[in-house]
């Protein structure tokens, strides 16, 4: 019997990459996003070439469809070895000037979608010792600047999920948490601005970071491997280690970096 992987945010980006990695694994796949339309052209592409799939139209950060994800998923496929918390949104804009709700959605999004997929995934996880995964983000060990809402998401996902690691110690569950660094994807073009607005375009160049493809292939080995922590991209891996020694140094990097992003709301 094939094993089943669960992936959010599963349209574009990360998700979409790790759909088609897993599928290539020999995986059944689970894909949640918003957006049918996108999920429906994914569909026809991985049953065309062979793959068995399941799409399911939700939101998660809304419980009740986080709850019909896993429904969903044990009606057609009756097990679940690996959830992929990817669903997530971005913001850039200072906390001065930030209407509150663009930090609630965030934290909705990306802390609260995790928790609730979780909390209805993790029985049956917990059946086949298998995999929760978290995609987090250097702003998970690091506050930056422009990113409050996004920074304090991923904080909170990465203590949720490493909570949960040790309540199921001795029950072989395997959590990992995964900081991609700066990744070619839509998350920057959909980012949210002061005002919850979608801000329409990357102020990073594209080309120069991580592929989507090249994060995916990380996570499968990551779960094969059952780590329990990746940092991707040296420089991600060199400010989270230097972070724990030369912290100030590290901060006046980071505005410095964050700084000179074009139309940077850091003056």
């Amino acid at each position: 019997m094939k094993k089943v992987a669960i992936i959010t945010g599963a349209s574009s980006g990360i998700g979409l990459a790790c759909a088609k990695e897993f599928v290539s694994r020999n995986f059944s796949v689970v894909l949640a996003a918003r957006s049918i339309e996108k999920l429906s052209e994914i569909e026809s592409e991985i049953l065309k070439n062979g793959g068995d799939v399941l799409i399911v139209k939700a939101d998660v950060s809304v419980e009740e469809d986080c709850k019909k994800i896993i429904d969903d998923t044990l009606n057609r496929f009756k097990r679940i070895d690996v959830l992929i918390n990817n669903a997530g949104i971005s913001m850039r804009a200072l906390f001065k000037d930030l209407d509150l709700k663009v930090i609630r959605s965030l934290m909705d999004t990306n802390f609260w979608g995790t928790v609730y997929c979780t909390k209805y995934a993790l029985p049956h996880i917990l059946l086949n010792q298998g995999s929760i995964v978290g995609v987090s983000s250097i702003a998970g060990f690091m506050g930056l600047p422009g990113r409050t809402g996004y920074s304090a998401s991923k904080f909170a996902m990465q203590g949720f999920l490493e909570t949960i690691r040790v309540e199921h110690l001795y029950e072989n569950l395997h959590v990992m948490i995964v900081a991609p660094g700066f990744t070619a994807s839509n998350i920057r073009n959909a980012a949210l601005n002061a005002h919850g607005n979608k801000q329409g375009e990357s102020p990073r160049d594209e080309g120069k970071m991580m592929t989507s493809e090249e994060v995916a292939a990380h996570i499968y080995q990551g779960i094969v491997r059952r780590k329990r922590l990746i940092v991707l991209t040296a420089q991600g891996k060199l400010a989270v280690l230097l972070r724990k020694f030369i912290p100030k140094f590290i901060d006046r990097m980071e505005y410095k970096l964050m700084k000179a992003e074009p139309n940077s709301p850091l003056k």
